[in-house]
């Protein structure tokens, strides 16, 4: 009896299921709204919960039914398009509901970007060119600016700071490289006028002292 080939099999066993218990449920389209495809609802509807980043049930349908409208293709819900919106989703890793938005909304704007350019690929006459290309030129500028809000909602609305070129006296010690930090800076006033102001008076008393 071979003890320790049985033992493996049974952890990859085990693996397996957390690994397919733990991936995404599928969305069905139905013809009056959408349900999620899962053995279990209530396992199914908390996989769902935690992939899209949001407090409960209710703000999952929401954002659901918004990605179910945004996955359109030609005139009705696409869903290996929503799968793919879901999947973008959940690896970007909203943590609340701010981000859950924020998130699905830049989901959405990819989705479209890449309509335009097929339209655009595909474009009949000069009209339908400068439209899909305007478009186009929008979606791509709002995309990198909801990449930098979210960013910057992460990491509490402090920008990243970038400090160079940092001169260093003697007996002193310096990073080399670049310091990128998110926090409030104190800038110490250390030019030479500032120093020759600061420095003791201790000439005129030593003269004092030398006639004394």
């Amino acid at each position: 009896m071979n003890t320790a080939s049985d033992l493996s099999m049974t952890t990859a066993i085990a693996a397996t299921d957390q690994t397919q218990a733990a991936a995404i449920p599928r969305i069905k389209l139905l013809s009056h709204g959408f349900s999620i495809d899962h053995p279990d609802p209530e396992i199914g509807e908390q996989l769902m919960v935690n992939a899209l980043g949001v407090a409960d049930r209710e703000a999952m349908h929401g954002i659901l039914r918004q990605l179910v409208k945004a996955s359109v293709s030609g005139e009705s819900p696409d869903e290996v398009n929503l799968s793919f919106m879901i999947s973008m989703v959940k690896s970007i890793r909203p943590r609340d509901s701010i981000e859950a938005m924020l998130v699905a909304q830049m989901v959405s704007v990819h989705v479209m970007a890449m309509r335009c350019a097929h339209h655009l690929a595909n474009a009949d006459d000069l009209a339908q060119h400068d439209s899909a290309a305007r478009a186009l030129g929008r979606l791509a500028r709002t995309f990198p600016a909801q990449i930098e809000a979210l960013n910057r909602y992460r990491s509490h609305g402090e920008p990243a700071i970038t400090v160079q070129n940092v001169s260093v006296g003697d007996g002193g010690k310096a990073i080399v490289g670049n310091v990128t930090q998110h926090a409030r800076v104190i800038v110490s006033d250390k030019s030479p006028a500032s120093v020759a102001r600061n420095a003791p008076k201790a000439s005129g008393s030593r003269r004092g002292r030398e006639s004394g």
